[in-house]
């Protein structure tokens, strides 16, 4: 973050992602609020889970931590970002975030998470999660 002076002189805050933005790691990531498109439950639920995975596997494996301990880990880092981008992506289908427990049901659980957030269109229009997500 850098901070530059305005032509009044005030100072003005640059971030690599300004407040607000729906695509900003952090409430995509670790917030539950809101609502998110199919677009972004493949790009963050999908593609950064798994290269987050990859990368952490990466770094434990550089520090020889063993395999089965390492599995853990990971699990375990992912686990809430992972609960996070499901429970916007109910939201969007006007469903409450505890749905998510059907992922507990061993694969048909699974399914159901999989073809709910990544193939069927959200609620159309506001509902009482929030605006439609942009994209």
């Amino acid at each position: 973050m850098s901070t530059i002076r305005a032509s009044s002189g005030l100072p003005i805050r640059r971030t690599l992602w300004p407040d607000g933005d729906p695509d900003a790691p952090g409430p995509m990531l670790l917030s539950t609020r809101g609502r998110i498109s199919r677009q972004r439950f493949w790009l963050w639920g999908v593609g950064a889970m798994l290269g987050l995975g990859l990368v952490l596997h990466g770094l434990l494996a550089v520090a020889r931590v063993r395999m089965a301990v390492a599995e853990h880990v990971v699990n375990v880092v992912l686990l809430w970002p992972g609960l996070a981008i499901a429970i916007k992506r109910l939201h969007d289908r006007d469903r409450p975030g505890w749905w998510v427990l059907f992922g507990l049901v061993p694969v048909v659980g699974w399914l159901w998470l999989l073809l709910t957030g990544g193939f069927l269109r959200g609620t159309p229009g506001a509902n009482r999660y929030g605006p439609p997500p942009a994209g």
